[in-house]
């Protein structure tokens, strides 16, 4: 498997996971024309992708689902709520693929399984993708590490989780304090504390890699989040697991397993 997290911030995400030929988005954040150039970094052409997953529909993680569909019907997987957010915007529904927060389902190589997060959208899902036994974990805009978003990434071997904010620099951001009020919510956006609760709580020998995602570029520093986790990760008696940090600009390390 190939796993490689092509840009997450509230300016765009998106996450690559490939076996063999078959590659598959989960968000499509960014515009088509930096998918297809941040794929081409790490040596991938779009014909690989054979589907899109989508966590939920905030622009942040959509704004390129229309583009994708322009030449290629690339079939998009979303639940009906979802759904109902994207065609309020225009996406055509023509490549719509439905599944059911909380039942599994297949795309190529890989079992999917879409559970539900606690986040301000119609109905927020991660996702643990599997394949030849590795499990990946993708929990990515939630507010608290509720039990079943723990139960649900025990055991994965990577797991891509939020770690939005820094609670004083927030705080002390220029931001009208209804926003703040929304990201400090219980549905709203992890804060690094709450992601280092979330990594304790997925603790594991089955862990091995964590990517850190969704860092504000305001209210957050890449060197908060990545030593929260580590200390997390100690703490934990995980140590073995490598922290790594995602961008909103650039790609991120790739992670390949055989």
């Amino acid at each position: 498997m190939k796993i490689c997290v092509l840009g997450s911030g509230s300016s765009g995400n998106a996450i690559y996971v490939a076996d063999g030929d078959c590659g598959i988005l989960v968000d499509a954040g960014l515009s088509r024309r930096e998918i297809l150039a941040r794929l081409g970094q790490i040596g991938v052409r779009i014909e690989r992708v054979a589907a899109v997953l989508l966590s939920h529909e905030h622009e942040d993680h959509v704004r390129g689902v229309a583009a994708l569909q322009r030449g290629r019907c690339v079939p998009v997987h979303l639940n009906r709520l979802t759904a109902v957010g994207l065609m309020d915007r225009g996406v055509p529904s023509g490549s719509f693929r439905y599944f059911r927060t909380g039942v599994d389902f297949r795309v190529g190589p890989f079992a999917v399984h879409p559970f539900p997060v606690p986040h301000d959208a119609l109905d927020p899902v991660g996702f643990v993708i599997s394949s030849r036994g590795i499990r990946i974990g993708i929990a990515t805009d939630l507010g608290h590490p509720s039990p079943q978003v723990v139960s649900r990434l025990r055991g994965c071997r990577m797991v891509i989780i939020e770690s939005n904010h820094d609670p004083g620099l927030l705080g002390g951001a220029d931001r009208p304090p209804s926003v703040k009020e929304r990201i400090w919510g219980d549905r709203g956006h992890l804060s690094n504390a709450s992601a280092a609760e979330l990594l304790a709580g997925v603790a594991s020998e089955a862990l091995t890699d964590i990517f850190l995602a969704h860092l504000s570029a305001e209210c957050n520093r890449p060197e908060l989040a990545h030593r929260s986790a580590l200390r997390a990760a100690a703490a934990g008696g995980f140590s073995h697991a490598a922290v790594r940090l995602t961008w909103a600009d650039r790609v991120s390390e790739v992670v390949e397993y055989d």
